[in-house]
């Protein structure tokens, strides 16, 4: 009750419009379940956007979080206090996000949030092992249009792709190509052999994320808490400073333990640590009074964002595909199994001619009408 009241005397009513705002988004962007449970699909990024919420979703990749959340008449204070810290945890940086990406966010740091036991992982694994698909263990070098032949009828378009594998470098002939992975040179550099027209080159850059997993006890009088049992915060969050080297620090606990009671801070605990570069010790001595070990992981984890975005297309030639142009709209793991899905319905009704499924207008009323 005392925080609750801390809130309102410092944000007044802005949480509660925050979290009305981030609904009203949400339950438009919901609507892309219901469109694909009866099979519809949409040939771009931006009709799937239109069809969700209109003009005002595809708007949304033209402007910042921090613009929309002015527009809207959020305060200063709140947006930079806790819009933005948010947005340091989530995307590594703070309100110059687009508008679609700092939704997602803000939707992130809301309660009702789902993990799966032994890692979200699972849920790839989980996905290959229900498709029954045959995995092919290596790298694609290269992808290029074949004819085939045949004794009756038109030729037959196919693509030969030439993957690297521990036996060596091999190929196959396929005729639907998806592409599941970012097309940059430094996470998958396919060559696109022979395509008229070529297709686009995909140079933007992705933002490196560095996340530190530190088994240790935090040197809690570096965030002004001298006596470590006063301190009892499992998470935290910063605002926009140059002079602060870390975006966020929160405690890693299994699944089931989570919600659990426990002074976890004073005990030994598994710390994530997210920021912009890698740790040098002297800034883990700042963080940490010991520890014993320290686990560094980088990558490459989404587009580096710069409204107005444009997302690359799901079409690149007849019949090939490509999934993370939606990563432009916003960077998450349910965008990349909505983008997985509508490219294959897109793939299916472009096989078989059904253009009464692809990127049809007023879905939601005629849905609605329907039923």
């Amino acid at each position: 009750i005392v925080n609750v009241l801390k809130l309102l005397w410092r944000y007044g009513l802005n949480p509660l419009r925050m979290y009305m705002w981030v609904e009203d988004i949400l339950d438009k962007f919901m609507r892309i379940y219901r469109y694909q449970t009866h099979d519809y699909t949409f040939s771009s990024n931006e009709r799937l956007l239109h069809a969700l919420g209109g003009n005002d979703f595809t708007r949304m990749l033209n402007q910042t979080i921090d613009e929309a959340m002015q527009k809207a008449s959020f305060s200063h204070k709140f947006i930079n206090e806790v819009v933005c810290p948010t947005m340091r945890d989530n995307y590594g940086s703070a309100n110059d996000r687009s508008f679609l990406v700092g939704a997602v966010s803000l939707a992130g740091a809301e309660s009702g949030l789902w993990s799966v036991k032994g890692g979200n992982k699972l849920v790839c694994t989980g996905l290959i092992y229900a498709s029954k698909a045959e995995v092919i263990s290596g790298t694609v070098l290269s992808i290029e249009p074949k004819t085939r032949p045949r004794s009756t009828g038109d030729p037959v378009n196919l693509y030969q792709v030439t993957y690297n594998t521990t036996a060596g470098v091999t190929g196959d002939t396929y005729d639907i190509v998806v592409i599941a992975a970012p097309l940059n040179s430094k996470i998958a550099n396919i060559t696109f052999k022979n395509f008229n027209p070529p297709v686009p080159e995909f140079s933007s850059p992705y933002h490196q994320t560095i996340v530190t997993f530190v088994h240790g006890r935090l040197n809690t009088s570096f965030f002004g808490y001298r006596d470590p049992s006063a301190f009892r915060f499992g998470a935290i969050f910063t605002t926009e400073n140059p002079k602060l080297f870390i975006n966020s620090l929160g405690v890693v606990s299994p699944v089931e333990k989570k919600g659990e009671g426990g002074k976890l801070p004073t005990q030994l605990a598994v710390w994530k640590v997210f920021s912009r570069e890698a740790l040098t010790k002297e800034q883990l001595g700042l963080l940490f009074s010991s520890y014993d070990s320290v686990k560094v992981k980088k990558w490459l984890a989404y587009p580096h964002y710069s409204p107005p975005e444009k997302c690359p297309p799901i079409v690149l030639h007849d019949k090939l595909y490509y999934l993370n142009g939606i990563e432009w709209a916003a960077s998450a793991m349910e965008m990349s199994a909505i983008a997985a899905k509508n490219a294959a319905l897109l793939a299916y009704h472009r096989w078989y001619g059904n253009a009464e499924m692809i990127d049809q207008e007023d879905l939601y009323e005629k849905l609605k009408t329907e039923l």
